[in-house]
């Protein structure tokens, strides 16, 4: 049976609507601002995953780690976080060493956070505390991090950007203040 004049106009139509809301999504990707992830709660939910995984200590990656004293959260760290997952989500890139060649070191220090011991967490794809938690915590290097009792403080950013490969950009830092034991 041979298609009909309607059944070839309306495929033709459809094809056409298709193209018209691919280019679309394509503009309004590359228009799009990165912005904060919107995860109800962050704050508070990082902070107690973090303090009670430390509470009863762990294995990372073959690593022992004893129980450790709870962090508070910063909020120089969570500037210095911010900024990086900004720049990871609006340039599309995954990285400690940012496009401009700073390191998360480099980030404490400009956000005003005059540092003795300093680390960055980061990741990318999770939606919610739960899923970036279990990623770090199944990182032996990201597990050693939180579970290290050198580091007394956080901060943690996500920032979200639909056109970016992964769509959302998450950065935890740890520190431990100058003149601090």
């Amino acid at each position: 049976m041979r298609p009909t004049n309607t059944a070839k106009t309306l495929a033709r139509s459809s094809a056409v609507i298709a193209a018209a809301v691919l280019v679309h999504s394509f503009a309004a990707a590359a228009t799009f601002k990165a912005s904060p992830c919107s995860v109800p709660g962050m704050r508070e939910a990082i902070v107690q995953q973090v303090n009670a995984v430390r509470a009863r200590g762990g294995n990372c990656g073959g690593d022992a780690f004893g129980p450790a004293q709870p962090v508070a959260w910063n909020q120089q760290l969570v500037s210095a976080a911010s900024g990086h997952s900004a720049d990871m989500a609006e340039n599309n890139y995954f990285d400690h060493v940012s496009r401009a060649g700073s390191h998360p070191a480099d980030r404490v220090e400009a956000a005003g956070y005059h540092w003795r011991s300093v680390a960055e967490n980061i990741a990318a794809g999770q939606f919610d505390t739960n899923g970036v938690m279990k990623a770090w915590m199944e990182s032996p290097g990201h597990c050693s991090n939180i579970m290290d009792p050198k580091y007394s403080e956080i901060g943690v950013a996500c920032v979200q950007n639909p056109g970016s490969y992964y769509g959302g950009y998450w950065t935890m830092v740890l520190g431990r203040r100058m003149g601090r034991v």
